[in-house]
């Protein structure tokens, strides 16, 4: 039998630095087949330089390497895509149908398109927001994932394709600098408390976004993929959660291990593409098909997240 080979496509990124070891782990750093627009700064298994728009280049990875899985984690993200929608969109689709292209040809065992609560919009319920809800996104970035969703679910139909996806809720992690996200606020914040600076928030301190620590979002990823395919009752994109808060809340639990901490908020164009996502998410059919729950609340990840930075600004002062 054929081992695992698999392809991370945007491994640079927040998601794919995390991911990239857990995988390497899994099936073997020799197993692992990193790509991204340019070389990582330290390399850690095999690495290819890709753009995933070109599908000649993929295809030339996909059969070299005899991918058996892809995780296609390269995305313009949503407060990024609204600054050129065009580009945002031809990116964000291109790279989507080659991927699920190559792997109907080469017969790519699986397939992981993450999608994002950035699918939801003014008609879904902002709270609890269930797994079947109406999907009329803001952005173009929302846009594009809901579209992923329904050419997911097209290709397992049409194809027979194992494709699976979670929507994810703004991610967490100490791994990587933010990257034009709407939900980042509560990525820079811990950047700017660790270093005792002031932070200026572009949300208004009562802005309640669901949110993920990324260990529990590389858990849930990995969890999914490992799933039986008879478990899989959902072919679009689960709903995912992990914890609720505004930019207040988490100033204080900041403030917990900085008294001094503050932060200033100025709203800006993000504002409304927040106030477009639900403020809380139901995932309970996750949980009902492949025993999905979450390990970190606010406090938890404060912890985490000030432990794992501070040793970066202040290597002489002992984390808390």
């Amino acid at each position: 039998m054929q081992r695992e080979t698999v392809l991370v496509i945007g491994a640079n990124g927040q998601i794919g630095t995390a991911l990239l070891p857990q995988l390497q782990a899994q099936f073997g750093v020799g197993h692992v087949v990193a790509t991204d627009l340019r070389p990582p700064v330290v390399e850690s298994g095999p690495f290819e330089v890709l753009d995933a728009t070109k599908p000649d280049a993929l295809t030339d990875i996909v059969r070299r390497y005899r991918v058996t899985q892809i995780y296609h984690l390269a995305a313009v993200l949503s407060a990024k895509g609204e600054g050129d929608p065009l580009w945002a969109w031809n990116l964000n689709m291109q790279t989507l149908l080659n991927v699920l292209e190559v792997s109907r040809q080469y017969q790519v065992r699986k397939v992981f398109v993450p999608s994002s609560i950035a699918a939801f919009g003014e008609h879904a319920p902002k709270d609890e927001t269930p797994q079947s809800s109406p999907l009329d996104p803001a952005t173009v970035y929302g846009i594009s994932k809901v579209a992923a969703e329904n050419w997911s679910l097209y290709y397992h139909k049409r194809y027979g394709l194992d494709v699976r996806s979670l929507r994810y809720p703004g991610v967490i992690s100490y791994q990587s600098m933010p990257g034009g996200g709407t939900t980042d606020y509560a990525v820079s914040i811990f950047h700017a408390a660790v270093q005792g600076l002031p932070f200026e928030c572009f949300l208004a301190e009562d802005t309640r976004l669901p949110m993920i620590y990324m260990d529990d979002a590389l858990r849930a990823t990995l969890e999914l993929m490992e799933a039986p395919a008879d478990r899989i009752s959902v072919r679009t994109s689960y709903n995912l959660a992990g914890m609720s808060f505004t930019p207040a809340e988490l100033t204080a639990a900041i403030q917990a291990y900085f008294p001094e901490f503050s932060t200033v908020y100025k709203p800006d164009f993000r504002q409304a593409i927040a106030e477009s996502w639900p403020r809380s998410i139901d995932d309970s059919v996750a949980r009902q098909d492949w025993g999905w729950k979450p390990a970190f609340d606010l406090p938890r990840m404060t912890h985490e997240m000030i432990t794992n930075l501070t040793p970066a600004y202040q290597p002489l002062v002992a984390t808390v």
